[in-house]
C-alpha cells in the first residue's frame, strides 16, 4: 500500500482523493480552506486544513514520507509552483501537479515536477491515435502500481448507468470523469450517470485491473 497526499481539494483533487481511498490506499487530503475541509471530513478518513506553501507545515506533516504527492490546485499558479518546489526539496519521490496551461506546465517541470497534468488537454480526444491504437487513448502513471487512463467504453456499457455496470466490482477500477461528444466533461460522475457510445471515460485503477479490463475487450 502506498501513501498519497492530495494538496488542493477542488473537484479534481477531491475526486482523486476519494477514489484512491476507495481503492484502499492511504490518502491524506490537504486544503487551506476550512469550509472545504469541514465538508469533506466525513468522506475522507485523513484530512487536514493547512497552508501547504509553508515549508514548516509540510515538514510537520511528514510530507517526505509520502510516496506520491498530487498538487491539485492548478488555478493558483504561484502556490502550485511553490508547493512543488518544496515537496521535491523535502525529498518526496513523486510529485504530480495539475497545471493551468502549457507555460505553467513548463515552469512546474523546471522546479522539479515528475508529472504535470493539464486536465482539459489530457482528457481531449486525439482522433488519429484513437483510430490506430488500443482502447487506452491516454494514461498518467500515479505510481508504480496505479494509473489514470482515458478509454472508450465497451459496447456492452452503452446506455447503461455506472451503477448498472458495477465496474468497480467486476474490474476493480473506478470511473472518475466522463467526456461527452460535445466536449462537456462530467467530473466525479454519480452512479446514475449513463454511458453513451461516443463518450470517453477517465478511469483510475491498479495496473493489473486495467490490464484485465483491456483484455476483456478483445481486439477492437
Amino acid at each position: 500500500m502506498k501513501q498519497y497526499a492530495i494538496i488542493g481539494l477542488g473537484r479534481f483533487g477531491t475526486s482523486l482523493a476519494l477514489t484512491l481511498q476507495e481503492l484502499e490506499q492511504e490518502v491524506l487530503g490537504i486544503d487551506s480552506a476550512e469550509e472545504t475541509v469541514n465538508e469533506l471530513s466525513e468522506k475522507l478518513t485523513h484530512i487536514i486544513q493547512a497552508d501547504a506553501t509553508d515549508e514548516n507545515v509540510l515538514k510537520a506533516l511528514g510530507i517526505r514520507n509520502f510516496d506520491v504527492v498530487v498538487v491539485a490546485m492548478g488555478s493558483d499558479l504561484e502556490a502550485s509552483i511553490m508547493i512543488t518546489l518544496l515537496c521535491k526539496e523535502l525529498g518526496v519521490p513523486t510529485v504530480i501537479v495539475k497545471a493551468y496551461n502549457d507555460l505553467h506546465s513548463r515552469i512546474l517541470y523546471k522546479v522539479g515536477a515528475d508529472k504535470v497534468i493539464i486536465p482539459e488537454q489530457d482528457m481531449g480526444v486525439k482522433v488519429a491515435r484513437s483510430l490506430t491504437s488500443s482502447s487506452i487513448l491516454e494514461y498518467i502513471e500515479l505510481s508504480d502500481e496505479y494509473m489514470l487512463v482515458e478509454i472508450k467504453p465497451l459496447p456492452s456499457w452503452y446506455n447503461k448507468t455506472i451503477v448498472e455496470l458495477n465496474i468497480r466490482v467486476k474490474y476493480g477500477v473506478n470511473i472518475v470523469a466522463i467526456k461527452h461528444s460535445d466536449n462537456d466533461i462530467n467530473v466525479a460522475p454519480s452512479g446514475n450517470d449513463r454511458i453513451n457510445a461516443d463518450d470517453l471515460l477517465v478511469v483510475i485503477g491498479h495496473k493489473d485491473s486495467l490490464a484485465k479490463l483491456e483484455k476483456s475487450r478483445g481486439s477492437i
